[in-house]
């Protein structure tokens, strides 16, 4: 492990914790694709299957800011674990009805439940937060491991999850994923040397941490955002079918994957200077170029190469965006904020699902990229009508600049 990665790994506790996130967000790549996996072999409805996962995307973009809010008040230790067990018992009452052919209106019940999963990222990133606030090069570089923990996720969560349910039993998908999630939160919250403390409700003042105006920015670039990896997930799968290699379709996604991890890991290593508002703009920018390509794909090789250079601009454009939020949010607010963001991703990856479906269905699988050049575009647009709002760190807000100093009544404090 280069010498960065290893130095924020000195200070007590991290590791641990990070191992527990690991496996506590696992389900972000597991369950959804379990789920349409599990519901098409047992009954072939992919329309089912499909609003169903929509049905768990929108509960967990609502629940999951709430959960965040709470954690910021109360502790993780305290909401993390009730949440958790809300939402596995959900998971199996999913899995039990599904199975047993329970009538749909059950299934959607119980969807919803599961959206009471907590946002272990966001936790985790926190707990980060907390240890190395005031120093942002070792913050830069934990923000970047994190996104490498969440690119392997990605990378192997969907084939752990298709692979269980097709050559096991339909619902082993799911049922792995909640069960990386039980051990996953429990393992984090037993670690109470490393929680964050809690900030109690007079330091909650002003409502959400949605009102931040360089939050709004941030969280309506990341649904367009979203939109690009919702759409780019569906068309890939239907464009494999259209080429006779529809179970290559989670290989070329892999590789999508597998270049932000590696862009986030050498991101990681570098000691970057200026603006951050100024590196998440041309990130944004740069996710939004990368999807032309798409367009001129005219077979899986091809699709592969260009999906693996679109993957660089994503990591270090997320780790960005987790330095803008620590400036833009109170830090009394810090986890549900960054919780909104996945909230932002979480709606865009529906809408943009559903758009390129329909235009899949409508036109063929290559006219379906033109979904992801269209977000993309918009994400660009957005970023650049909000720009001047990121340049300004929020005053009064108890963060911290890019300089790594304490910002306290429009001042900034060493």
């Amino acid at each position: 492990m280069p010498s960065p990665y290893r130095a924020i790994f000195a200070a007590p506790g991290t590791k641990a914790f990070s191992a527990a996130g690991f496996f506590g967000r696992m389900p972000l790549s597991m369950m959804g694709i379990g789920i349409v996996t599990m519901i098409s072999q047992l009954t072939g409805a992919y329309g089912l299957a499909g609003a169903l996962t929509a049905t768990l995307a929108t509960a967990a973009a609502v629940l999951g800011p709430q959960i965040s809010r709470l954690v910021d008040r109360y502790g993780q230790r305290r909401v993390l674990r009730p949440a958790t067990l809300v939402a596995v018992a959900a998971v199996a009452g999913l899995l039990i009805c599904a199975q047993q052919g329970a009538p749909d209106w059950a299934l959607f019940v119980f969807a919803a439940g599961a959206g009471c999963v907590p946002s272990v990222g966001s936790m985790v990133r926190a707990r980060w937060a907390e240890i190395y606030r005031g120093s942002p090069r070792e913050l830069h570089t934990a923000y970047s491991w994190e996104s490498i923990a969440d690119e392997v996720c990605f990378i192997f969560g969907p084939i752990i999850s298709i692979g269980l349910s097709t050559a096991w039993f339909p619902e082993a998908g799911p049922l792995l994923a909640a069960v990386f999630l039980v051990v996953g939160v429990f393992w984090l919250t037993a670690q109470r040397a490393t929680e964050p403390v809690p900030h109690p409700r007079d330091e909650h003042t002003g409502g959400s941490a949605l009102r931040s105006p360089g939050l709004q920015v941030l969280v309506a670039t990341f649904v367009a955002t979203g939109a690009i990896f919702g759409s780019v997930d569906v068309v890939t799968v239907a464009f494999a079918e259209e080429q006779g290699h529809k179970a290559a379709a989670s290989l070329v996604l892999a590789v999508y994957a597998l270049g932000s991890c590696l862009a986030g890991a050498v991101f990681g290593l570098l000691h970057l200077k200026g603006e951050a508002s100024t590196r998440w703009l041309v990130g944004v920018c740069a996710m939004a170029v990368s999807m032309i390509p798409l367009l001129l794909s005219g077979n899986l090789p091809f699709l592969a190469v260009a999906l693996f250079v679109a993957g660089l601009a994503i990591a270090p454009t997320m780790v960005t965006t987790m330095a803008l939020i620590e400036q833009h949010v109170p830090r009394a607010k810090l986890t549900e904020g960054m919780t909104w963001t996945g909230t932002g991703l979480a709606v865009g990856i529906a809408f943009g699902s559903s758009a390129a479906g329909w235009v899949v269905d409508a036109a063929g699988a290559e006219s379906g990229y033109a979904v992801p050049v269209t977000a993309g575009a918009l994400a660009a647009v957005v970023a650049f009508l909000g720009f001047r709002r990121l340049r300004r760190p929020a005053q009064t807000r108890g963060g911290y600049g890019a300089d790594g100093h304490h910002i306290q009544d429009g001042e900034h404090v060493a």
